[in-house]
């Protein structure tokens, strides 16, 4: 594929997701210049650090035009992937949501796990904390992939993105990706009766019906429930995926496949406590050592206060 200019365009999403030799024949440097949403699923940092790999590997030099983490540099939640079931999807053994910037993600690919001999050089941000929702930075919203169209989508990504393992649609095919859930099977109102009760905090649910026009679903009417962040602050949008995992689990466990949610999750410890508990309040005890380990590893690689 060429641009206008005659310049070639390689993609990295699909069956090639490294840069090959023809790729970077003849190139000095890779710049890497992509809006990531601070999840270790969503998979432009595992293209990240492939292409670094495949630039040390070839004497590319990499430049990182770093960008904000729309969910803050300061939420660090859930537990690391087993390091045995590395993937696209957990690409090395972080915790659900990082907080952290691609360009700090960079250093530590670079410095960790083994780390990637590339020649790497990481532009900084001017005036960016690690405090900042998207919203703070001034900057326009522009979709970074077709499905997450806002801040709250970015939000919610955690939460409600551990849930797509499942029968379940996530919203994809409607106009509020990761802003709904349901399936046939649901019964509407006594979810979102169960959800309220269990007082998720900064998560409101309200019944809904809808029809997906694509993916999983689609053109079947779906009843589920519809998220409103009311405190973005206090959410906790791990615990809260696992706790509407749970609830699920107990309402409609007979229909529901909850099985493939662990292919997002990646921790065998924490999937096991979630069958397990009596309630789900416990659960995130399973992940509290593994943040614990990941904020003193990734401290050295931080640009930004």
């Amino acid at each position: 594929m060429l641009f206008r200019s005659g310049l070639p365009v390689h993609s990295l999403y699909g069956d090639t997701r490294e840069p090959t030799d023809e790729m970077l024949e003849g190139l000095d440097a890779v710049v890497f210049d992509i809006q990531d949403i601070g999840v270790r699923y969503y998979t432009y940092i595992s293209t990240l650090g492939l292409a670094m790999g495949a630039c040390g590997r070839r004497g590319v030099r990499v430049v990182v035009l770093d960008r904000p983490n729309p969910i803050t540099g300061g939420r660090v939640e859930g537990p690391a992937c087993d390091p045995e079931r590395l993937s696209f999807i957990a690409w090395r053994p972080m915790p659900v949501t990082h907080g952290m910037t691609v360009g700090e993600i960079a250093r530590m690919f670079r410095g960790e796990w083994g780390g990637i001999e590339c020649d790497l050089t990481v532009v900084p941000m001017e005036g960016w904390s690690r405090a900042m929702w998207w919203e703070d930075t001034g900057v326009r919203w522009i979709d970074p992939s077709p499905n997450m169209r806002n801040p709250t989508q970015a939000v919610l990504y955690p939460c409600v993105g551990l849930l797509e393992g499942a029968n379940l649609s996530v919203g994809r095919g409607t106009d509020e990706p990761f802003e709904r859930f349901g399936a046939p099977f649901i019964d509407g109102p006594a979810l979102a009766a169960a959800l309220s009760a269990a007082d998720l905090p900064g998560l409101r649910f309200s019944a809904i019906e809808f029809t997906p026009d694509a993916s999983r679903f689609a053109g079947e009417r779906c009843e589920g429930v519809h998220i409103t962040v009311t405190d973005r602050d206090a959410l906790r949008p791990v615990e809260a995926g696992l706790a509407i995992a749970w609830l699920l689990n107990r309402l409609h466990g007979a229909d529901l496949e909850l099985g493939r949610l662990d292919a997002r999750l990646m921790s065998q410890r924490t999937w096991a406590r979630l069958l397990a508990a009596p309630d789900w309040r416990g659960i995130a005890e399973s992940w509290s050592t593994d943040v614990a380990q990941f904020l003193a590893r990734r401290e050295r690689y931080l640009i930004y206060r």
